[in-house]
């Protein structure tokens, strides 16, 4: 009989189905959805000063009671919708993080009406995603000159709870940054997608 073959994960994933699951199928994979890259913003900005693990494990939250990200429809709350959130056991009752959540909606809006939302955000990067080669996890930054850049943007845009080390989060679980271990049995897979990413429009 033979032995199964040992998968090397990154050890952040740890041993939570949740963790291991969103390691595996969606961090580090290239993400140039408008809709899904408002999203992923949203919940990295409700998640500062809290575990990711928390805000995965209330996503499916976060999109019901979010009308699954519509950025149209966010922009219009109004401060009814603002208290059936905040009484929304489901997700984080945090009230600025609330209120950044709809004014950052209204940014977006008025970004997509110059650019995509992709275009913007990965024009910072020229389109070129960043490769790292990290061999163990104490090497991973927690920001870098990119994501001061993305912050200092999105702020100058009208953005709330976008802070560098917020974005690099981001940037990491949206494939903008391949940080997966080189011995993670991701890292190669994320990096040949990255190898033939295309942004419209760079």
């Amino acid at each position: 009989m033979t032995a199964a073959k040992t998968i090397t994960r990154c050890t952040w994933a740890g041993s939570d189905a949740d963790y291991i699951r969103y390691h595996d199928e969606e961090w580090g994979v290239p993400m140039t959805d408008d809709r899904a890259l408002f999203e992923k913003l949203t919940l990295e900005g409700f998640q500062a000063g809290l575990s990711w693990i928390t805000i995965l494990r209330k996503r499916e939250n976060f999109r019901q009671a979010f009308h699954n990200f519509d950025a149209e429809r966010i922009a219009r709350y109004s401060a009814r919708d603002i208290e059936r959130l905040m009484n929304n056991e489901g997700i984080i009752r945090n009230r600025a993080k609330i209120e950044a959540a709809i004014s950052n909606a209204k940014a977006y809006l008025a970004i997509r009406e110059r650019v995509p939302f992709a275009q913007y955000l990965w024009g910072f990067l020229d389109g070129r995603p960043v490769i790292n080669a990290v061999e163990s996890s104490k090497e991973i930054l927690t920001e870098t000159d990119a994501s001061k850049s993305i912050s200092k943007g999105l702020k100058a845009d009208g953005f709330r709870f976008v802070g560098s080390t917020t974005l690099y989060a981001f940037m990491q679980s949206t494939g903008m940054v391949n940080d997966h271990l080189v011995s993670c049995f991701r890292h190669a897979p994320c990096a040949k997608l990255q190898k033939k990413l295309k942004i419209a429009g760079l």
